[in-house]
């Protein structure tokens, strides 16, 4: 916290923290894989690239730079002793004054390190998650930016994703407020149909996932052909398969969406594929995408 490292227990806000109040703070979801050379934490640089760019949005000027930030993480891990974690990296305003203007008060930084099980568990990134089409949109940018990962965006993806688990699914997913389909309440979304992986366009409003971008990178060099566009909302009850990425949900199969069965019920071959040459690459087994990879 603020430069220090702090016992798990001592990791303490003061209750009239700005951000607590109004959502004023921006954060990321980072990866450390273990691989034959020790555990690497994937695509560090990018997600604190996306981290200042949520900052810059929001206005909020974080006191470290990107090297200290990168330097900072790998020192959180290494006092963990964590062959694989999670990472939250998570910059606030703080304690100082309380009104709608944060400017007045401190940014502080926090990092924190621990494990973290598969997502969906072992038999979602297997047989596929049940998903249902939300009853809320996904943040229209005149309200709230949906291009920085921010705290307060986050009050909508609880919202579609309690409403999710409580009608018996595992995910949501986001419509844009003109009815196109955006992202689900964490993660990035794919269909495949007629030989195309397809995923919403940037005007959508998905957050641009890291995991995402390194899987469109992941498809082209298989050959696949990626297309970014609007997908209707039946697009999705018609395609030959689904599946869903992000940091936490890695890439999990989608075998469901609002009563609809998605493919053969179980995981497609072109998610399979792209899913096996995912974990071959945070694992360091693939020489082409070591670039991604920081070592401990």
């Amino acid at each position: 916290m603020n430069g220090q490292l702090i016992p798990w227990d001592e990791a303490r806000v003061h209750v009239l923290t700005h951000a607590l109040h109004y959502g004023t703070g921006v954060f990321e979801g980072i990866r450390c894989y273990e691989t034959e050379n020790g555990p690497a934490i994937f695509r560090l640089k990018d997600h604190l690239r996306r981290l200042a760019d949520s900052a810059r949005i929001y206005l909020i000027k974080i006191p470290y730079s990107e090297q200290q930030l990168s330097d900072a993480v790998i020192q959180t891990i290494r006092a963990n002793e964590l062959k694989e974690c999670y990472i939250r990296l998570i910059a606030y305003f703080g304690y100082g004054e309380l009104g709608l203007n944060p400017l007045h008060n401190p940014v502080d930084v926090a990092i924190a390190a621990f494990p973290l099980v598969t997502y969906f568990g072992e038999e979602g990134l297997r047989q596929g998650v049940r998903c249902k089409v939300s009853s809320w949109c996904r943040l229209d940018p005149r309200v709230l930016p949906p291009l920085a990962k921010a705290t307060a965006n986050y009050l909508n993806s609880a919202l579609a994703k309690v409403e999710a688990l409580q009608a018996g699914c595992d995910e949501a997913i986001f419509l844009t407020t003109s009815g196109t389909v955006s992202e689900g309440s964490g993660e990035n979304i794919f269909i495949v149909k007629n030989q195309e992986l397809i995923t919403p366009w940037v005007g959508a409003g998905p957050l641009q996932g890291i995991t995402m971008a390194s899987v469109k990178e992941i498809a082209k060099d298989l050959g696949m052909r990626v297309v970014e566009r609007e997908i209707l909302r039946e697009e999705l009850y018609l395609a030959e398969e689904a599946f869903l990425t992000g940091t936490a949900a890695e890439v999990t199969p989608i075998c469901e969406i609002d009563g609809r069965i998605i493919g053969n019920v179980t995981r497609g071959p072109f998610t399979e594929k792209l899913q096996a040459a995912f974990f071959d690459m945070v694992h360091g087994k693939n020489a082409a995408y070591l670039k991604w990879l920081t070592y401990i």
